[in-house]
């Protein structure tokens, strides 16, 4: 799976599962604010992503994430370190 693909995959289900207007996912905007994450969105996060891409994430790989950008680099290392 390509970065854009990766990215609009994961576009697609922030939009389908926290229930936002795709218009307003943006590379620099502040993940937490935008999708409205409280520690159980964080651990729905988590398994949902686990389950699409086949990826564990951890505690650590959140600090220090702000953007969406910070997210889709995450995920894309860890699919990447995956093959």
């Amino acid at each position: 799976m390509n970065r854009d693909k990766i990215f609009e995959h994961l576009n697609e289900i922030l939009v389908e599962e926290f229930e936002i207007d795709r218009d307003t996912i943006a590379p620099e905007k502040n993940l937490k604010e935008t999708l409205d994450l409280d520690s159980l969105d964080y651990v729905d996060l988590v398994v949902i992503i686990e389950s699409n891409f086949g990826v564990k994430l951890v505690e650590q790989d959140f600090a220090g994430m702000e953007t969406f950008q910070d997210f889709y680099d995450v995920i894309e290392k860890k699919i990447e370190a995956n093959k």
